[in-house]
């Protein structure tokens, strides 16, 4: 009952977070200097056989706090995000250090290296090098340090849950601010284009990510941490909150990604679970399942039928919009040209954007990090996309319990090909894979054998 009320209190603490937010930006300033002082006090003082674990949950939170204060202009800097995750995880190597067997992952780190010098050549005279570089490269190192440091870091299945938590509370703060942004979606649609006004201001690819990972969050907490039914119906409330601002972003990357992951976790779930629990699930998913088509009715409405327009690819006057990757494929078929022309070396760090200022005008970010990792880093991408893909399959094979694990991968793997690695929370979430998952063993109860006299 205790946790119970310390979740409920959470959570009302971070809805008016973002309540506050709203009405006074300044107070994101605050919030964010506040949390990193916490954050980093946290870690220090906590007990060495606790670093781990703090050196975790600062991550977590500021992962799920990202695109919140990237929208209120909130941290000291656009790319905040990755960097702190990556300073924590340094603090964590000195005091934890890395797992021997995860080099793999320090030599992905070196293979980035090679991009750099070759766009110091290929980078046009205009193009800010030290900015386009950051830009680019961020993401990558962001997933290398927190998978060298996570590499089969032991952390127990409540702990995993604690750190699912704390990304999903500053998403609370996003979602309630958005509500207070934008309280009437009709107002603000035009069309069925990605809607930057209902997305609460900011790109609607980022904030249906993040809204997407949240989604998948309260799905774990209700099938796994929702013991009473008043948990339940507050996390699923929580739920269909989130996923109709997701829905109403107009952006389908993030709710694809997040449906991909619920169903990667509740297949793995149901199969490690009891009988008896196996119903529990399927009842409880019964419901679930009618939420998602109730919580989707009023999205439609809403909207005044857009959405329905929108995820079967079609305009607001219903004609089919041929291309249903909204540009992607023509990106990722340049960069794969790019890559086929210089495969040995690449093109260079940031080069694929700079091609197309040049070409066209504007400088379109890549969508797909596997079609940029190719183009801009030639064989050395090559090698990288195997260590990615791979290495992860050998910690698996060590800690078949973990029911995160392929939820995790399937977060990550769907991210990178809709939103390239534009947030923490692909590179953070992918590190999370690599957790060495314990669960509690029940106590086993031996009956004493009475001493003979």
């Amino acid at each position: 009952m205790k946790t119970d009320v310390t979740y409920i209190n959470a959570i009302g603490l971070h809805a008016v977070i973002g309540m506050l937010i709203y009405f006074n930006e300044n107070l994101a300033m605050l919030y964010f200097a506040i949390a990193v002082i916490f954050f980093v006090a946290k870690i220090i003082l906590a007990p060495n056989s606790s670093k781990t674990y703090y050196v975790l949950i600062a991550c977590s939170y500021f992962v799920g706090a990202e695109v919140l204060l990237r929208m209120t202009k909130g941290s000291i800097s656009y790319e905040a995000g990755k960097y702190l995750v990556i300073v924590f995880v340094i603090m964590g190597m000195f005091y934890k250090g890395v797992s021997g067997r995860g080099y793999p992952y320090f030599l992905y780190l070196l293979l980035l290296v090679p991009s750099i010098f070759v766009a110091s050549t290929t980078l046009s005279f205009d193009a800010n090098f030290r900015t386009n570089i950051a830009f680019v490269l961020s993401g990558p190192v962001c997933l290398g340090a927190a998978a060298l440091f996570c590499y089969d870091k032991k952390v127990s299945v409540a702990q995993m849950n604690k750190l699912l938590l704390y990304i999903l509370l500053p998403i609370i703060s996003h979602t309630v601010y958005i509500f207070f942004y934008n309280p009437s979606v009709k107002e603000v649609l035009s069309g069925t284009g990605s809607n930057r006004a209902s997305s609460g201001g900011w790109g609607a690819n980022q904030v249906s990510t993040i809204l997407g990972l949240g989604m998948f969050i309260l799905v774990v907490r209700l099938f796994t941490k929702s013991p009473t039914l008043s948990l339940k119906i507050l996390n699923i409330a929580l739920f269909s909150a989130m996923t109709y601002r997701a829905v109403v972003t107009f952006s389908r990357g993030g709710v694809f990604t997040a449906a991909i992951a619920i169903l990667a976790f509740l297949g793995i779930y149901y199969l490690r679970v009891s009988r008896k629990k196996r119903n529990e699930i399927v009842i409880l998913f019964t419901v679930f399942i009618f939420t998602i088509v109730a919580t989707w009715a009023v999205s439609s409405s809403q909207t005044n039928g857009y959405v329905d327009l929108r995820y079967s690819n079609r305009d607001h006057l219903g004609r089919d919009k041929g291309d249903i990757t909204t540009g992607r494929k023509k990106l990722f078929e340049e960069e794969l040209d790019g890559f086929l022309s210089n495969p040995f070396l690449g093109i260079g760090s940031s080069r694929a954007k700079d091609q197309r200022i040049e070409i066209d005008g504007q400088g379109v970010t890549s969508h797909s990090e596997l079609s940029r990792l190719l183009a801009e880093h030639g064989i050395f991408g090559v090698i990288i996309l195997v260590i990615l893909l791979l290495k992860p399959l050998d910690m698996k094979a060590r800690n078949k319990r973990n029911y995160f694990f392929y939820a995790f991968l399937c977060f990550w793997f769907a991210t990178i090909n809709h939103s390239s690695m534009r947030l923490a929370a692909p590179a953070f979430i992918y590190a999370l894979a690599l957790l060495n998952v314990t669960y509690e063993k029940n106590p086993i109860h031996r009956k004493q054998i009475a001493k003979a006299n």
